[in-house]
C-alpha cells in the first residue's frame, strides 16, 4: 500500500503540502484553527479539493485570526456561503466560527490553543476523540486524528525513510517527546 509520502512527492497539489506544513508542529492559534478549520471542511470531500482552495479559505477567514472570525455575525456567514472559493456548507461554516469562540474560552486557562493541546498531551486516540469532542464542534474521529497527526501532536504524517521526516523530527514534535 502507498503512503501520503509516495503519493504527495512530485505532486502539484500534494506535495508542497507534505514538504512544508503537513506533520510540521503548529503553535499560532490562527495556524491551529486554520488546519482545524481544513479538516472539518474535509469531511465527506477529498484533501485535493481543500488544498486548492486553502488559500481561498485563509482569506475568507481573515487569516483563521480566532479574535475576528469569532466575532462574525450572520452577515459574514452570508459572505462565506456566498463564496465559491470555499466549501460552502452552513454546517461547517458555523462550526469555524464557533470553534474560534472556543479557542478564545481555551487562552483563559492554558494561555493559547497550543497550551491546551500541550496540557492533554500525550493522550490515546480515543481519549482525544472524547476531549475534542466535549471542546469543539464538528469533531469526530478522523477529524481529530488528522488534525493531530498534521500538526505533529501524534505520529504517522511522514514514513521514517521520508526526508522531510527527518526535517520534523529536527523541530522536536511534540509526539516525539513522549
Amino acid at each position: 500500500m502507498s503512503s501520503y509520502c509516495d503519493v504527495a512527492r512530485g505532486d502539484p497539489i500534494h506535495g508542497p503540502y507534505h514538504d512544508t506544513e503537513y506533520g510540521f508542529p503548529l503553535r499560532s492559534d490562527a495556524a491551529l484553527l486554520e488546519r482545524l478549520a481544513l479538516e472539518i471542511n474535509q469531511a465527506g470531500l477529498s484533501w485535493t479539493l481543500i488544498l486548492r482552495k486553502q488559500a481561498n479559505f485563509r482569506a475568507a477567514f481573515d487569516g483563521f485570526d480566532p479574535a475576528k472570525v469569532a466575532a462574525y455575525g450572520e452577515a459574514d456567514v452570508a459572505r462565506l456561503l456566498a463564496d465559491a472559493g470555499i466549501v460552502r456548507n452552513r454546517l461547517k461554516i458555523a462550526a469555524v466560527i464557533e470553534n474560534a469562540r472556543r479557542v478564545l474560552a481555551l487562552r483563559a486557562d492554558y494561555g493559547s490553543f497550543a497550551g491546551w493541546l500541550d496540557a492533554h498531551h500525550p493522550l490515546p486516540l480515543a481519549e482525544w476523540t472524547k476531549l475534542f469532542k466535549r471542546t469543539f464542534r464538528f469533531m469526530g474521529g478522523e477529524i481529530v486524528r488528522e488534525f493531530l497527526v498534521s500538526t505533529g501532536y501524534l505520529p504517522g504524517a511522514h514514513d521514517p525513510g521520508c526526508p522531510v521526516y527527518a526535517e520534523i523530527a529536527r523541530l522536536d514534535p511534540p509526539w516525539m517527546a513522549v
